[in-house]
């Protein structure tokens, strides 16, 4: 067990609406919530690119430019700060993914470790949206861990899954990587790993012994038991306007802060210090 809990923030995910929702979208809005993050405990900001035209913020953006400017903004904001790219893709065309991860360096970057059938049904028993496939085929993700290693880019292995928990260890066995591992267990999606707190044994068998891992739990109120153990067995965590509006009252949040300030409470409570980002850096072997 890590007697310091790294957290991170997810800062605003790929397609929250921000005219419904408090979610920050332009460089300097990205900044102020990351500032807020960052006072309450965050050393890592998890960053998604948005469209930046007016009437656009819904939408994902693939910009060089874009990219460069959020991690400044933030960065100047935060120092010491640890960016965390986003790179998830649906579909063959991830070339911008794989552009700002090489042409901006981040230290961390998100790496999905498995394809997902991506499912949701409502109360009316109809699908939520279209059902899709999460693809990201060994090809896919050997042009990742790739692009990360041209950039001196950690990879943080997104894991939805039981089995895609497994496959990350195939990918050290076989040579794909053989850097720093970190493992996020993505639990809350409708069709992958449920937000159940006793399920996180399991996967701690499964990953490898050396790895450092976290929790990405999506909901509501109901998340944050699994925060809890999550930091009573000794991982890091993470949470932000991308995973939860709601902390563990049912309270809607308005900033990302008072989700930080919620998940440190819990590392607290299971008698842990909340790590610096020059700490954090030296646990996780941040080189950039």
């Amino acid at each position: 067990m890590s007697d310091k809990a790294v957290i991170t923030c997810a800062l605003n995910g790929v397609l929250t609406d921000p005219r419904q929702h408090h979610v920050p979208v332009t460089p300097e809005e990205m900044a102020r919530e990351a500032r807020r993050a960052y006072d309450a405990g965050a050393a890592i900001m998890h960053i998604h690119l948005r469209q930046q035209a007016p009437g656009k913020g819904h939408l994902p953006s693939w910009e060089v430019e874009v990219s460069r400017e959020i991690q400044q903004a933030i960065r100047e904001a935060c120092p010491g700060v640890i960016i965390n790219h986003t790179s998830g893709v649906s579909g063959p065309n991830y070339q911008g993914a794989l552009d700002c991860i090489r042409q901006t360096r981040p230290e961390i970057a998100a790496c999905n470790a498995g394809s997902l059938n991506y499912l949701k049904v409502k109360a009316d028993n109809n699908w939520a949206w279209p059902p899709m496939m999460f693809d990201n085929s060994v090809e896919k993700i050997s042009d990742y861990l790739a692009a990360m290693k041209d950039a001196g880019t950690i990879p943080e292995f997104e894991c939805f899954d039981v089995g895609i928990v497994r496959c990350v260890g195939m990918y050290r066995q076989t040579g794909m990587y053989s850097g720093p591992l970190e493992y996020n267990f993505v639990m809350g999606v409708a069709s992958g790993m449920p937000a159940d707190p006793e399920l996180l044994p399991i996967l701690l068998k499964l990953k490898l012994a050396e790895a450092h891992w976290q929790v990405t739990a999506i909901g509501r109120a109901e998340i944050w038991p699994l925060h809890q153990r999550c930091a009573e067995l000794g991982g890091h965590l993470r949470t932000g306007l991308e995973d939860t509006f709601y902390l563990g009252d049912g309270v809607k949040v308005t900033s990302n802060g008072q989700l930080i300030e919620a998940i440190a409470a819990c590392a607290r409570r299971a008698g842990r210090e909340i790590a610096s980002p020059a700490e954090a850096r030296q646990m996780f072997g941040t080189i950039n």
